[in-house]
């Protein structure tokens, strides 16, 4: 009887583990299938307000990117580049982009490799690629990188970051940043090592540090997929000059409302 009580709970201990071991396979498989939703859309219909050019970057592994490019002054005025989240498209960012039109800017906003019907795969590397690519393509324009901010939403804050550090731009915005891909991922897998399955780790807490130009980070304080504590984390480390626009009741997609808006002029009218 004891032999069988303790083979039945073997069996059991090893169901557990081959269930578990398959978890992890799947998961390390199929893993950018959860970081990068190139298909998801919540576009409402918000139509552009602000005149824009169509425009093809290309990067240096040859792949060809959409780009919405506003060129009001160059030579007057800063370029916004804005890398977006790690969901949708383009037009997901309309409500955003027509704010801008009030602000004295020009903007570049590209969509990431594999996204808005650009040929490719979404990849930590691939999307590093993407971003230094629209830089690239402004300064062929003959913009220095005193004339640009980069501005970067949720995953596109460590695109932004990564291409900051040791870098002369005019300044950085960080709507919804997170600390780490590793922290983010153990937010919604807690019992699964992600440190040691995860591909692309964009590791901002380990960048912030080599960021010396202005910063402006905004985070709400009730934002479900990027705890605040992690956008006060990147304030927190982040070297002087820096700036902060928090609030209590904004989710994780923040609300572009008077407040948010006045604080991104007033960050803007800093620069210059």
């Amino acid at each position: 009887m004891k032999i069988k009580r303790r083979n039945f709970f073997l069996e059991i201990i090893i169901g557990i583990v081959v269930v578990y071991t398959s978890v992890l396979i799947i998961l390390f498989i199929f893993q950018r299938n959860l970081m990068y939703h190139p298909q998801e859309n919540n576009y409402f219909g918000d139509k552009l307000e602000v005149e824009v050019q169509k425009v093809q970057i290309k990067t240096s592994d040859n792949i060809n990117l959409l780009g919405w490019f506003h060129k009001k002054d160059l030579n007057k005025f800063k370029t916004i580049v804005y890398f977006h989240g790690n969901a949708g498209n383009l037009e997901n960012r309309i409500h955003k982009l027509n704010h801008f039109k009030d602000m004295d800017v020009n903007f570049l906003i590209i969509s990431w490799r594999g996204f808005s019907g650009n040929y490719g795969n979404p990849s930590e590397q691939g999307l590093y690629k993407d971003g230094r690519s629209a830089i690239d393509w402004l300064k062929k324009m003959g913009l220095d990188e005193k004339d640009i901010i980069l501005y970067g939403e949720s995953l596109g804050t460590g695109i932004a970051t990564e291409i900051s550090q040791n870098n002369n731009f005019a300044g950085l915005v960080l709507e919804t940043p997170f600390t780490s891909m590793i922290e983010a991922a153990k937010n919604f897998y807690p019992y699964i090592p992600v440190a040691l399955l995860l591909k692309d780790k964009y590791d901002n807490q380990n960048k912030i540090k080599n960021i010396n130009i202005p910063v402006l980070v905004m985070h709400g304080e009730v934002d479900q997929i990027v705890p605040f504590w992690m956008g006060q984390k990147i304030h927190e480390m982040a070297n002087q000059p820096k700036y902060s626009y928090f609030t209590k009741f904004d989710d994780h997609m923040m609300e572009y409302d008077e407040k948010l808006v006045s604080a991104l002029k007033t960050f803007i009218k800093s620069l210059n």
